[in-house]
């Protein structure tokens, strides 16, 4: 195995509230079984990398920020493996995720991008309001807003944090589900080669009829169109039994399943870093 350092960066504390010991969690315990297959790992938060830093051999990571997301992608154009690949973590930002759903027909919630200083042009009630960048630093970076007022306040309240864009969703009824996967590899029935998902826990569970496969090849199909490799989401179950994506995510903390997907994520990471340490 190469002497070089594989890196493990760390999510922006901001980017994780209420969840920041669990991401820092999955990301040491999967740094753990990567170091057990042989990997050396050297842990960063975004802050810490540095242009002058030896190049490392692979870099596994959790930050979102652009301007890291930049310096990491300089690296991947040099040959360095990234999961996820930085250009697939911009993609999860909402707008550029709304374009490539698009594209690729992925059944997600019918999204639109505004000004945040449209306050007159919220559409249809009720709405939730999201800003349209990364998916949730602090309050009001999404907001329910059941009233004209109650839209046009969440939207003046992300223009005056010097937000320009939001995403308007409307409100699906339905069960509430998760789901993690990794691997963007298909197996026999379409799913992800590994994929959990679960009911959300705020709620009252009505029970509609949920196909878990139909749920699993969307949501590979998403991870496919945002080029994601460990990603999780939300999604709504209608009445009917449809799926309705809500969000998609790079690297959820996996709380539920923290020991299992460490070592699959692993498995995973130790695969594309081999070609590399060659």
């Amino acid at each position: 195995m190469s002497d070089a350092d594989c890196w493990g960066i760390f999510r922006e504390r901001e980017h994780s509230p209420g969840r920041e010991n669990d991401d820092t969690e999955i990301l040491r315990l999967t740094g753990k079984h990567i170091e057990a297959r042989g990997f050396q790992v050297t842990f960063k938060t975004p802050e810490e990398i540095g242009t002058a830093d030896p190049r490392p051999l692979g870099v596994f990571l959790m930050c979102e920020r652009v301007e890291i997301l930049d310096r990491l992608h300089a690296l991947e154009l040099l040959g360095v493996p990234h999961v996820n690949s930085p250009h697939a973590v911009l993609n999860t930002y909402r707008d550029r995720m709304i374009s490539h759903f698009g594209e690729a027909n992925v059944p997600f919630i019918e999204s639109r991008v505004v000004p945040t200083d449209a306050v007159d042009d919220v559409g249809p009630l009720p709405v939730w309001v999201k800003r349209a960048d990364v998916h949730n630093t602090q309050a009001g970076d999404v907001t329910f807003a059941s009233t004209r007022d109650g839209a046009a306040e969440a939207l003046r309240a992300l223009a005056a944090r010097h937000i320009p864009k939001a995403v308007l969703q409307p409100h699906v009824e339905g069960d509430l589900v998760k789901f993690y996967g990794i691997g963007a590899g298909a197996r026999s029935d379409g799913a992800p080669a590994w994929f959990r998902w679960f009911y959300h826990k705020e709620q009252r569970v009505v029970g509609h009829p949920l196909d878990p496969a139909q749920l699993a090849r969307a949501v590979r199909r998403a991870a496919l169109a945002l080029g994601l490799d460990v990603y999780g989401g939300d999604a709504i179950v209608t009445r009917a039994g449809g799926i309705v994506l809500l969000d998609v995510n790079a690297w959820p903390s996996f709380a539920l399943y923290r020991e299992e997907a460490a070592e699959r994520i692993a498995a995973h990471v130790a695969f594309r870093f081999a070609g590399a340490a060659r």
